[in-house]
């Protein structure tokens, strides 16, 4: 069954090739999308993209994959431009582009922090201007956080850290883009379950992070299941429009604002 807001609209997905990413552009497919236009950061994730974009065009919508590094305005300006060129102009973007780093305050780099500013903050702000500029009267765009935003813990300084700017950048995008009827937001799920989140985490952080949830003992891992995002992201480019401006931690019980 489609979904009537979005059904016959182009989405432009960052990130869009593989985990989350990749079944939000499936699910999207599912509910009626025209095309999806599949972003990916480097070659090592092209056979799971390309297996992502199969699976949309198995829906009968159109697809493509773009490979680009973020962490400059030109690479996501031309991320938009090809977009355009492919499909015509966005009505819906999702950012899903991230980078965790746990390390104690006192260890990071200047190397370090300047790689998590680029990939978390600076590529969603140019994210969010260039959507600002592409993105059709009436459509949605929506950047993934983290619900580290609403914790109290020590060693995610750069992570959390890098990420919390999007609220503002949020806030002030919905601000602005709202007279054109476009609704801005941001999503912070829990830990996901994912190839992304275990390189991070020793033994006993997993384990922690597999109980902390309040709704842990009804998750098959303990942790946040990127299908049970999906559908905060479906809501949020579709009926759920009239929210904007807003970062919604979505994460089972796991921490609050």
């Amino acid at each position: 069954m489609t979904d009537h807001q979005i059904a016959g609209k182009t989405v432009l997905i960052a990130g869009g090739g593989k985990n989350l990413g990749g079944l939000i552009a499936r699910d999207l497919a599912a509910q009626g999308a025209a095309a999806v236009a599949i972003h990916y950061n480097s070659p090592a994730s092209a056979a799971e993209t390309e297996e992502t974009v199969a699976a949309v065009r198995a829906t009968g919508a159109q697809a493509e994959a773009f490979q680009a590094d973020l962490t400059s305005a030109a690479a996501v300006e031309k991320l938009f431009a090809d977009t355009a060129a492919a499909f015509g102009n966005p009505h819906i973007a999702i950012n899903t582009v991230g980078k965790v780093l746990k390390k104690p305050f006192t260890e990071i780099s200047e190397g370090e922090y300047d790689e998590m500013s680029a990939v978390n903050a600076k590529s969603a702000f140019f994210f969010l201007r260039e959507a600002g500029k592409h993105v059709q009267d009436n459509g949605k765009i929506c950047t993934l956080v983290t619900s580290l935003l609403g914790a109290y813990t020590p060693f995610y300084a750069a992570y959390a850290g890098t990420k919390a700017p999007v609220e503002h950048f949020t806030r002030a995008a919905s601000k602005e883009f709202g007279a054109r009827g476009i609704s801005v937001t941001a999503i912070g799920p829990g830990p996901m379950d994912t190839s992304f989140f275990y390189p991070t985490e020793g033994e006993e952080a997993v384990a922690y992070h597999r109980s902390a949830a309040a709704l842990s003992p009804f998750s098959k891992t303990g942790l946040t299941d990127i299908k049970d995002i999906v559908p905060w992201i479906r809501m949020l480019v579709s009926d759920g429009w009239w929210m904007t401006g807003q970062t919604i931690l979505v994460n089972g019980g796991y921490t609050t604002k």
